[in-house]
């Protein structure tokens, strides 16, 4: 659809579920919406966080709703996904995390047992990252009005020395790209756990905090990472998407390498949906300097989080701001922005 056609429809209509997808629709809703009132140099990136500047530190700033159902599915709950999401989104913009803020907005009727497992699992993901909640909120709305918990988690980070030109802007012609596990798991995940589809498999959310591994790979290798997003709403194909269009380069990825657990690849092939679109809550896309990716790849492979990464495609020259796959039958076909919203409130 023309973008005028897209910016007369949204002017015309109410809010609809895609504009939550991470996709086409939410693309034109801040292209029409936001942008036009909010637009500065740091939000224009339209990154996972905003780099600030300061007279010493250069410090990283994100924000994140989170109004998943159901509240606690298998692997983790809304609870550790809040912390884990926003945690990754500091470690995108190279950031180690020095703090969180906590927001609740909680259903009158939410049972106090399911309240506790959430702040629980809260905790859990805080102490294994070493991170703090030093600030927060908390709001009750009526019954009906919020499915039960809806959170917001707001962090902070101070950049690495090494991290400080990380971005889409320093994607290179030539770059290796890295996702640190297999795609598509949380997603598949929820949809099984709402029980409305009669398909019975063994899928855990992704949902894992990757500053440790991450953390490594700045300590060490930092200069040569030149850009990170983690492939949430919209999936891989949405970010690759979007590193594409920012860096006005073409992606190149290699369907057998692109790792998919067979589960969530049987269950996507039931249900008609591309595992390239559903969205992972633990894995990060990575664009290297292909000379130190060898050595990044060893990195990776040491940490549980990350140990079944793959090297996945590469940046090239041809078809600039647009993403191919090269397909196990020899062919090439266009991955383009998520349209429409096949997985609606995963996270």
């Amino acid at each position: 659809m023309p973008l005028a056609k897209q910016i007369s429809d949204t002017k015309k209509k109410f809010i609809t579920m895609p504009v939550g997808s991470g996709g086409k629709a939410t693309k034109t809703f801040i292209n029409t919406l936001l942008l036009p009132r909010f637009a500065n140099a740091r939000l224009n990136v339209l990154g996972d966080g905003a780099l600030l500047d300061t007279s010493g530190d250069r410090l990283a700033f994100t924000t994140d709703s989170f109004v998943v159902s159901p509240l606690i599915f298998p692997g983790g709950s809304i609870g550790d996904l809040a912390v884990n999401g926003t945690l990754n989104d500091l470690a995108a913009c190279g950031a180690k995390p020095l703090a969180l803020s906590l927001s609740l907005i909680l259903e009158e009727g939410l049972s106090l047992v399911v309240l506790e497992e959430v702040l629980d699992s809260i905790q859990a993901a805080l102490n294994k990252a070493g991170v703090e909640i030093v600030t927060g909120d908390t709001k009750v709305v009526e019954k009906g009005k919020a499915d039960g918990c809806y959170i917001n988690t707001s962090g902070i980070g101070i950049v690495h020395q090494n991290s400080r030109n990380l971005g889409p802007k320093n994607i290179s012609v030539g770059d290796d790209i890295i996702v640190t596990g297999p795609i598509g798991d949380h997603g598949t995940a929820i949809m099984l756990e709402r029980g409305n589809l009669g398909i019975e498999a063994d899928v855990k959310s992704d949902t894992v905090a990757l500053a440790e591994p991450l953390g490594a790979l700045m300590d060490q290798y930092g200069l040569s990472l030149h850009a990170m997003r983690d492939p949430t709403r919209g999936g891989l194909a949405t970010v690759l998407n979007e590193m594409a269009e920012s860096s006005n380069v073409g992606i190149e990825i290699d369907e057998s390498q692109v790792p998919v657990r067979d589960e969530v690849r049987a269950v996507a092939d039931l249900l008609g949906i591309d595992p390239l679109y559903i969205a992972s809550e633990g894995r990060m896309v990575i664009f290297v300097n292909p000379e130190e990716t060898e050595n990044i790849v060893k990195i990776l492979k040491s940490y549980p989080e990350s140990e079944n990464m793959a090297v996945i495609g590469k940046a090239v020259a041809e078809h600039p701001g647009f993403v191919l796959q090269n397909t196990s039958f020899g062919g090439q076909r266009i991955i383009d922005l998520l349209t429409g919203d096949p997985l609606p409130r995963i996270c």
